[in-house]
Formats: structure tokens, sequence, C-alpha cells
């Protein structure tokens, strides 16, 4: 309840994490069936980075201000959508703008001012529901969907010691209630030790095809700093390995720094 993403809005694991995404909402959108997204820690939708959060921070200036002027090509449907729909769009705002006719948004938001400013910002549009709720409460009362089809994006703020945990319980349980729906997990590296429980923890978890795609800017030495991050998607679409290849070697080139230890990778935890 005290994590503010306004204060790293539009930073490097924003880019990451949303230029993905955007490839995969435009995956289920190829086929013509409809499909249902829940945002299970969705903030306020859109964030100004000029306000006096992302001022004090300047997170944005070396992610995506600076991936907006390298414009690289395999980030650019992204780009084009940050473009489009001005201020810096959260998860939230990127999938609204690429759902179709009966495809349908569900927001969760447990802190009471994002919850409603979350509401205003969709309150006229009728696809998408706005639940001030936990979103690991979510997990159970909202899956699975009517579409059989789906998308489940979480990315909890790891304010709490516990959140990895939370996150293999949370995937375990989404995905018991819902075998056929995309699970896409953000997590920060700081610590490897977390990071690779987690991970151990999910190649036990008996849960079939799962990628991670892992960026990061440094040797995750330091703890207290973000030196990368990773996004663990389960039963991705055909070909997600590749272009997230392609989209995190691009992001790398066009904000990297050139400190050690930068790398991208994509892994394969877990076969269909």
């Amino acid at each position: 309840m005290n994590y503010r993403h306004a204060f790293h809005a539009g930073n490097f694991a924003d880019c990451m994490k949303h230029a993905l995404l955007v490839w995969l909402l435009e995956s289920l959108a190829r086929k013509p069936a409809p499909f249902f997204v829940l945002d299970t820690h969705a903030g306020t939708g859109h964030y100004d980075l000029d306000a006096v959060p992302a001022s004090r921070t300047q997170e944005a200036q070396a992610g995506i201000l600076r991936l907006l002027a390298a414009d690289p090509e395999p980030l650019a449907p992204y780009l084009a959508l940050v473009r489009r729909l001005g201020l810096y769009p959260g998860s939230p705002s990127l999938t609204e703008a690429l759902l179709r006719p009966g495809d349908t948004l569900a927001c969760c938001e447990l802190h009471p001012e994002d919850s409603a400013e979350l509401k205003h910002l969709f309150a006229r549009n009728p696809a998408v529901a706005v639940h001030r709720r936990d979103g690991w409460e979510a997990l159970r009362g909202l899956l699975p969907p009517k579409q059989k089809r789906g998308l489940i994006l979480i990315d909890p703020p790891y304010e709490r010691p516990d959140e990895f945990s939370s996150m293999a319980k949370g995937l375990a349980l989404g995905h018991s209630r819902f075998r056929t729906g995309v699970f896409a997990a953000w997590y920060p590296i700081k610590r490897l030790a977390q990071v690779r429980q987690f991970l151990t923890e999910m190649r036990d978890s008996g849960i079939r095809d799962v990628v991670t795609a892992e960026f990061l800017l440094r040797e995750p030495l330091d703890p207290a700093r973000l030196n990368g991050c990773g996004l663990l998607v389960v039963n991705p679409p055909y070909q997600f390995e590749d272009h997230a290849r392609d989209i995190l070697t691009a992001l790398l080139a066009a904000i990297g720094t050139g400190e050690p230890g930068q790398c991208v990778s994509v892994t394969r935890l877990a076969d269909e």
C-alpha cells in the first residue's frame, strides 16, 4: 500500500514489461475469438512524466524517453501506442487500446486513490471493469472468465519479503482455474538467490509450457538496486521466445549503458 508507481513510470523495467505485453496482446488478437485480460495490480493506468514524482527520480530519462529517441523497429508497436495514448500509459491503458469488440479487461487495484483514478479513466468504457480488491484474491474470484482465451498479467510491487512466494502460489492458483490462459508474471532482479528460488519453485510446480525472459542492466550484485527484471510466461503464444529475444536485444541496444553484466536471456523453464 505504500508503493506508488508514479515515481518509477517509464523506467527500463516498464519498457521491458510493456513491450512484451503489447506483443502478447497482439498475438491474442490475431485469432477472431474474444479474449479476457486480468491486470491484478493495475496502478492508475497512466502517468505524467513531467509531474513531481517522475521528475524527482528521473527514471524515465534512461528508459522510455531514451527509447523513443532511438526508435528501434522491434519495439515499434509498443512505441506507437506510447506516442498515441499520451502521458505514459500503464498496462491497463495499453491493454484497453488493443481491445476489440467482445474483448474485456478487468483491473484490480487496492490503493484507494489509484483505484479511484483508474475508475475515472475507464468510466465510459463498458468493456473495462475496475475492482478495488486484492489482486491475489482476484485470481480466485475472477477466474475462469467466460471467454476461453485470455491473458493474466501479475505485476505486484514487491513491497513484502514474501512477494516471490506469493507469486508462485498465485500462479499455481490461477493456472489451476484457467489452464488455457496466458499468464505473464513480472519480477525484479535484485538478489539472484530470490530469483533462483522462485524459478526453482516454478520448475517444480508441475506447470507446463513456461518461458522466462530476463533483462539485466548490470550484474545483480547490489540487492538495494533494481539491476534487472524478468517476465515469466505460462502458455506463451507461438514464436514468443524468438520475438521476446529480438525485443529485449533491441531494448538493450537502445538504453544500455555498457556496464558489466548487461545481457538478455530467454529460457524455457518447462516444456509443453
